[in-house]
This record gives C-alpha cells, structure tokens and sequence, in this order.
C-alpha cells in the first residue's frame, strides 16, 4: 500500500476517532511557550517554519486537512496538514515538515501549533532526537513509520517531542 492510499485510509479512522465521544476532551489552558522556547529544536523548527502561521501558505505548498486528532486519554495533536509527496521522498529536511498541525479554534480560524516529520526509513533522527516508531497496524491505518512531533509554537506540558498536547483540543474542530 502506497502512503496516498494508507493516508485516504488514516482519513476515515481519524474521522472516526474525532466524532467519538470517548475522545472528548473537556477545557484546555493554552499556556506560555516556555517548554518549546528553551528547547534549541523547537527554536530551529520556529524560525525554519514560521510561514505556516498563514495556513494558506501550508495549502499553497502541497499540504492537505486530516480530521482532527484526539488523544484516547485526552489532549490532542490537532488537525494535521499532511503533504503526501513529502512523506514519499523520505527525506528529512527541517523546513519542510511531512505534517503541519493546527489547532482549531472558536472563532473558526487555525492556530499553527507544531510540525511533525514523518519516514518509512529508519531508524531515524532530527539533530539527535530520535523519531518514534509506529508499527503496524496502527489506529492510522498506515504502514509502519518513524514519526517526531516538535511542539514549536504550543507549550506542552508533557514534553517538546510527545505525541499528544493535553493544552491542545478539537472541541472547536468544524467537520470535514
């Protein structure tokens, strides 16, 4: 299975998983930036990708909306703009993110608040942080994959690098 059709496939489950009630996740603080501005990645993936604050910059570059992904014990990643051909060169370029995620907020606009950088290859590492691997199956339905998260422009409480943002929701997420 190519990552086009494995990403049509993640398309259904993740809308799955963001209509589930069980992934609700009630209040959220969106706290200083003080995690993601002491850590020297973040600082580098801030600066390299600050155009995605415009997210018709993330569609005018190739990038396309996932649902809203929740966490199972709450928080969440955000609505991931995923580029598809990025994922498929394996490369690994820190200012061109396989994943732009955006939180979406009341008044209907987006929050640029991390990246992610995805590959089939691996083991793999972004300046020393290591990616997480994520076998398959998985809830995405995607193959098996190395995958690093970078919380840039949203603190996190539980680490610059985690999957998952307990500051971060998808109660405001309108449907796709």
């Amino acid at each position: 299975m190519n990552f086009r059709t494995a990403l049509a496939s993640a398309l259904l489950v993740a809308t799955i998983a963001a209509a589930s009630p069980a992934f609700a996740h009630e209040g959220h603080h969106h706290g200083p930036q003080d995690g993601a501005a002491m850590n020297p990645l973040a600082e580098k993936v801030r600066a390299a990708n600050a155009r995605f604050a415009d997210i018709s910059v993330a569609t005018a570059e190739g990038y396309a909306p996932i649902p809203c992904v929740s966490g199972p014990a709450g928080g969440a990643m955000g609505v991931h703009f995923v580029n598809a051909s990025r994922i498929e060169d394996g490369v690994i370029n820190i200012a061109r993110p396989e994943a732009v995620m955006y939180e979406p907020q009341p008044d209907g606009t987006m929050k640029l608040v991390a990246v992610e950088y995805i590959t089939t290859k691996g083991p793999a590492n972004l300046e020393g942080h290591l990616f997480g691997f994520l076998g398959a199956p998985n809830r995405y339905g995607l193959p098996a994959f190395y995958q690093l998260h970078v919380w840039a422009w949203q603190d996190n409480p539980v680490g610059t690098f985690a999957d998952m943002n307990p500051t971060v929701s998808c109660d405001a997420a309108r449907p796709q």
